[in-house]
């Protein structure tokens, strides 16, 4: 075995046994290894490299007192020994005749069959050893899966893999939760924290004032003040207008490249933050969707766009200019 194992295998194959051994018992994972949580487990596998080491160093050194011991026919007798092909060692052989149960050709004659046919005859070998456990182990197989399937009712292959599908959809749906980078115009919020809202502030001031002024009174846009709106209010409508931007050849450009979902649903919130303020010179209202933030006091929904309004698709309506830069909130 030392000729196939030589020590430089030997033992770091043996210590990575004994180290993955020892993590999978005491629990330690890929990001951080029991060593480094229990530092009793690092004295543990040292010790155990200590051991390996001192006993192929024993080892080595009784095999070199022996060998000097061994008269010269005995030395011979294991060089000769050791000079053979793997499939001719000793422990080789004596394995391959349990695992088979074949027998020599000295052995033939106790198992020779009366059959003759032209000289030929017949050996009644028992069945090797291995393909008979192996035939039993099928037998034990077939009667736990027809317990298990057909007789308990256990879940076939087909059911597995639609409850993993489901298991696995409500962790995606969980993880779109606590992921706000991830949000959708259904998924939106409408926030109420005084940061969140210094936030959508911050982002509004500096890219929506152009066209609504900074205190939302409408300039080339319309009013966010009052209760309005051409595509709809409340935060899923909002959301969606910033992010997906005004009606064509009118409306505001869409935002959502500029944005991430986490700071439109900022901005979305801080506009309707707005609702119900009075800016001076506050812009004449437009849209026919009323909806005001008192609707989210009461509990109600978000104003859903009505068919008569102005959807994002639709043309603008007749008499009015054409601008690029208008929103259309």
């Amino acid at each position: 075995m030392k000729k196939f194992f030589p020590v430089y295998v030997r033992v770091p194959l043996l210590f990575a046994l004994f180290f993955f051994a020892v993590e999978w018992l005491v629990g330690g994972d890929g990001e951080k290894p029991a060593f480094m949580e229990h530092p009793v487990v690092l004295i543990l596998l040292g010790l155990f490299l200590f051991a390996l080491i001192a006993v192929e160093i024993v080892a080595s050194a009784t095999n070199k007192i022996l060998d000097r011991l061994m008269t010269p026919e005995e030395r011979a007798a294991k060089e000769a020994e050791t000079s053979l092909p793997f499939s001719q060692q000793p422990w080789v052989k004596k394995l391959m005749s349990k695992l088979t149960k074949t027998k020599t050709i000295q052995e033939e004659a106790d198992v020779m069959m009366d059959h003759d046919y032209d000289g030929i005859k017949e050996l009644n070998n028992e069945l090797p050893p291995w393909w008979v456990g192996l035939f039993y182990v099928t037998i034990i197989f077939s009667v736990i899966y027809l317990l298990r399937f057909h007789v308990f009712d256990g879940d076939n292959q087909v059911v597995e893999y639609e409850k993993s599908v489901a298991e696995a959809q409500l962790q995606i749906e969980e993880y779109k939760k606590n992921a706000p980078d991830m949000l959708t115009a259904d998924d939106a919020k409408y926030l109420t924290d005084p940061a969140d809202l210094a936030v959508g502030k911050k982002l509004f001031d500096s890219n929506c004032m152009a066209c609504h002024k900074i205190d939302g009174g409408g300039s080339i846009g319309p009013n966010l003040t009052d209760d309005h709106w051409i595509l709809g209010g409340g935060i899923k409508n909002i959301f969606h207008t910033i992010s997906e931007g005004g009606r064509p050849g009118k409306g505001m450009v869409p935002w959502k490249n500029n944005f991430k979902p986490s700071e439109i649903e900022k901005i979305a919130s801080y506009v309707i933050s707005l609702n119900g303020t009075n800016p001076a010179d506050a812009k004449a209202p437009e849209g026919d969707i009323i909806w005001s933030k008192a609707n989210l006091e009461e509990g109600a929904a978000d104003a859903a766009p009505a068919e008569e309004s102005a959807p994002a698709e639709q043309v603008a309506p007749a008499g009015e200019v054409a601008s690029t830069e208008e929103s259309a909130i």
